[in-house]
């Protein structure tokens, strides 16, 4: 059984900490932080009070985030080994990735329903 968790929250909340704590915890358990799909510096917008605006999602590669998800998705064991994940026999049927990010609930997936944001609990 596969079994995605996401993990957002602002910048220094705790998801780091709670990430690396259950990846300790759980058997089986890959994680991808969205903070490793910054595009290059030089991709990045400049706003205009003269500073780099890496706090949005556009300079973040989210298809290449997706790409990787799609990858364990396809493949929890090949995936994990080539991440330097043990297998734990006792949970062989028993696949976790853990997504962490400060902007993971901020992407509409292409072709996936949207909720509106007004039906969503304020």
């Amino acid at each position: 059984m596969k079994h995605i968790v996401g993990i957002g929250g602002v910048t220094n909340s705790g998801k780091t900490t709670l990430t690396s704590s259950l990846l300790r915890s759980l058997p089986n358990c890959c994680v991808i932080h969205q903070d490793d799909f910054f595009k290059p510096q030089d991709q990045i917008a400049v706003g205009e009070d003269g500073f780099k605006q890496w706090d949005v999602l556009e300079s973040l590669d989210m298809e290449a985030m997706l790409s990787t998800v799609r990858a364990w998705a396809s493949s929890p064991h090949k995936f994990a080994r080539a991440h330097g994940v043990s297998m734990q026999p006792d949970a062989a049927n028993t696949h976790i990735l853990l997504l962490e990010g400060f902007l993971l609930y901020s992407y509409n997936v292409p072709g996936r329903h949207q909720v509106p944001r007004a039906a969503l609990p304020s």
